[in-house]
């Protein structure tokens, strides 16, 4: 192999490799928080950890891998054409089939590891999945009781405690309320002043109860009714297996059949859909070759548009195939296009435009010299053209800097921006903007293909479809801003070290602390943004695209209340008992309960003072009373019922609880501000329901903008640190370290949710950590 081939060729990989690097971290990031709280959840092993990150990757593989291929030989040959190097090629009378001969062996190679990666490692990660989510669901969830939260996910009972102390080897509970609801319709109840709870890892709570009593009723007899106390019993209380345990996609099953028995499959019931699933394994590795024949002619062509044009091509030439791709597959489905044009139409487009495009470099067409034309007419490369280039020449960029020394010694000590302020920010934002659209632009694209279907299915406007975009994106660009100026930073401070620019400034007796300081500045500012942006527009937005994203899908209305919290408790009055609802049925509209139980006790004993029953409870808007229809109360001291009394209406009018009370909104915690959000906790926690999650969550929006500048300072001492790598190596290093803070938080986040962790230090734990880090690193760094 020529050594000329061997540089074109480690041109084109390197970028592929990164690209590749990037895309399946982009694609990753929002499985990770769900798998992240799976693997807390059940107490896994740092190797199951390990298998479930592992065994997510061939799925994104399918669609990276072909993306690589193209951004590595978009962005190598138009580095090479930018840098007029390919001019020079063509000046030996190297012809356009040289570059395509070289960047085909890329594109081989994608399409072998595609097709080994389609044909058997993804069949085998997804079964290997599968497989996990089984023996998942057939253990048992771990997590800590919290105090004064209704827990229904044991075994047909129902658990609140009123107070939590740790010890060791075992818990003790204070003031202790079970149901056990095995018949919904008569619940069995007990109560108990305090219980021991042992801490071990065994599948069910071992619980030992003091001074309570026991409670229960006899079905279709209401007179029956039998009291038992006790001084200490011991009993064990089970959780339910998980039924709602997801590590991959919805259709992992179908990606998991091994090719024999999806051959098998095609001829029977829904052969459609598994012969799809064939050709599929099949067209996307072939992308690779298509995409090559589209991506050197538009690399070769680029004047001046270096990396960014090619990225910037990159971005639209992702959209328009999976464009094509996408929408063919659910025409297919539809059986409104043959099984083969559906998945094959993206590829025969590609490969008819390559080839069109490499005849018309060959034969000096017009089309292609218009393209190329059109890459050059913009102001940047306008500017580069001109010799008005971004980047200062080392030479150049010393005498600015000496030119400015007078007026920078006149301002020493002042915090007005200088020249080099300017310089440094503008290098910044060029490349934070850059990145961050790019981003926002791939992570709309894959939600588009992924609604495809439904749009086609449901018959979806593009007006919906377009409002829906524009309402996802502000939540995104509140997500990538961080690692936006993690990379921002990187690149920009390895360019810097690169070219010697850092050791001229030094030189100058500009410190490095001083040289930093825009660009904490920035993200400073970033970060205090990023919060006025979550407080004042981001909930909205978030509110409204999940609307459109419901009526996108076909989804009837989302209802917001909480239809599987049956047991609340009540509205806390001095001087009254308190109270625990339970019913079977609440109409919201009508404002009607069905079997409604009220359980009335002594705040000071926990021990049950009156309890009430009827089939049917009305609220009276006139009286501002419930109405309570064919039923009973018992009046209960110690243990005996001291009076009884049926029924067929009545109303009490110290339960004060209004319907308002009751309906209870299923928010979102990114559909509410800091404000809303914490008043949304406090309403819901007050009413027995289980506020880790939102609480981690609160916490989170105080955290999450930080982010901002702990990448800032974190990524400045490993970017001085990278020599004259540059910019490639400083995103590789920007995946690394970003993969390494996500999974971080995510482990800390999941901890906080199932209540290992308080929520502030689940939220601010990861920020702490990395900012420490950061901080450390750049004071070692040389001044």
């Amino acid at each position: 192999m020529r050594i000329l081939t061997r540089y074109i060729l480690g041109e084109i990989l390197s970028h592929t490799l990164i690209g590749c690097a990037l895309f399946t971290f982009i694609l990753f990031m929002p499985q990770l928080p769900h798998i992240l709280e799976v693997v807390v959840r059940n107490s896994s092993s740092l190797t199951n950890v390990a298998e479930i990150f592992l065994f997510t990757l061939p799925n994104l593989f399918r669609v990276t891998i072909p993306m690589s291929v193209l951004v590595g030989i978009l962005l190598g040959l138009s580095r090479l054409a930018a840098d007029s190097e390919i001019i020079a090629m063509r000046a030996t009378g190297l012809g356009i089939g040289y570059f395509v001969r070289v960047a085909s062996i890329v594109a081989i190679s994608g399409t072998l590891i595609g097709l080994a990666n389609s044909l058997y490692l993804a069949p085998r990660a997804n079964r290997a999945i599968l497989d996990m989510e089984q023996s998942l669901e057939t253990q048992q969830a771990s997590y800590e009781i919290q105090p004064r939260v209704f827990y229904e996910d044991f075994k047909n009972a129902v658990l609140y405690v009123q107070d939590v102390r740790s010890g060791t080897g075992a818990s003790n509970w204070r003031q202790v309320f079970m149901a056990d609801v095995t018949d919904p319709a008569n619940p069995i109840i007990i109560t108990a002043a305090t219980a021991t709870v042992a801490d071990d890892s065994s599948p069910e709570l071992l619980m030992r109860l003091r001074d309570g009593a026991r409670h229960e009723t006899a079905a279709g007899d209401a007179q029956q009714y039998n009291i038992s106390t006790f001084t200490m019993t011991d009993m064990p209380l089970a959780l339910n297996p998980q039924s709602d345990v997801h590590l991959g996609r919805m259709d992992t099953a179908i990606y998991a059949l091994p090719m024999h028995e999806l051959l098998a499959r095609i001829h029977g019931p829904d052969g459609k859909r598994y012969l799809i699933e064939l050709h599929n394994r099949f067209a996307f590795p072939t992308a690779c070759l298509v995409l090559m024949l589209v991506g050197v002619p538009l690399g070769v062509t680029s004047r001046r548009g270096g990396k960014s044009s090619g990225f910037v091509f990159t971005i639209l030439l992702v959209f328009v195939y999976y464009f094509f791709s996408s929408t063919g597959i659910a025409l297919g489905r539809q059986n409104k296009l043959p099984v083969f044009f559906s998945v094959w139409s993206a590829n025969l487009i590609f490969a008819a435009a390559g080839l069109f495009l490499l005849w018309q470099m060959a034969s000096g067409g017009r089309i292609l010299a218009a393209i190329a034309n059109w890459r050059v007419r913009s102001p940047r490369h306008n500017a580069a053209a001109n010799g008005k280039s971004t980047g200062f020449s080392l030479t150049g960029f010393v005498d600015k800097l000496q030119a400015s020394r007078p007026h920078r010694n006149h301002s020493r000590g002042g915090i007005m921006p200088r020249i080099l302020d300017e310089y440094v920010m503008r290098e910044f934002f060029t490349m934070f903007l850059v990145v961050l659209t790019s981003f926002v632009m791939l992570m709309l694209i894959f939600t588009f293909f992924e609604l495809v279907g439904d749009i086609l299915r449901n018959h979806s406007s593009m007006l919906i479809v377009g409002e829906y975009l524009i309402n996802l994106a502000p939540s995104m660009i509140y997500q990538l801003t961080p690692l936006a100026v993690l990379i921002a930073s990187l690149v920009t401070f390895g360019v810097l070290n690169r070219n010697s620019e850092i050791v001229a400034m030094k030189a100058t007796g500009i410190s490095l602390y001083r040289l930093v300081t825009p660009i904490i500045a920035i993200a400073a500012a970033l970060s205090v943004s990023l919060f006025l942006f979550d407080q004042f527009y981001l909930p909205q937005a978030n509110r409204r695209q999940e609307a459109l994203r419901s009526t996108i899908k076909g989804r009837p209305p989302q209802t917001f209340l909480h239809p599987e919290q049956k047991w609340i408790f009540g509205e806390p009055v001095n001087d009254e008992p308190g109270r625990i609802f339970y019913y079977q049925f609440f109409d919201p509209d009508r404002n009607e309960f069905a079997n409604l139980s009220v359980f009335e006790f002594d705040p000071a004993t926990f021990q049950l003072s009156r309890r009430i029953f009827a089939d049917r409870a009305t609220w009276e808007p006139v009286s501002k009373t419930w109405t309570f229809v064919n039923g009973w109360q018992r009046d209960i001291e110690g243990s005996s019922v001291s009076n009884y009394r049926e029924f067929l209406k009545s109303s009490f009018p110290e339960i004060h609880e209004a319907p308002d009370y009751f309906k209870k909104e299923a928010l979102q915690s990114q559909e509410m501000n800091f404000g809303q959000l914490d008043r949304y906790i406090r309403d819901l926690g007050q009413s027995g329901f289980d506020t880790m999650r939102l609480r981690v969550a609160l916490w989170q929006k105080l955290a999450h903008p930080l982010i901002a500048v702990v990448m800032a300072v974190l990524a400045i001492p490993f970017a001085l640190s990278m020599g004259r790598r540059g910019s490639l190596t400083g995103v590789a290093m920007a995946v690394v370290l970003a993969l390494a803070y996500w999974v971080i938080d995510g482990l800390f986040g999941a901890m906080g949710t199932v209540n290992y962790l308080p929520a502030a230090i689940a939220a601010w734990s990861s920020d702490v950590l990395f900012g420490l880090v950061g901080g450390y690193l750049l004071l070692r760094t040389p001044t």
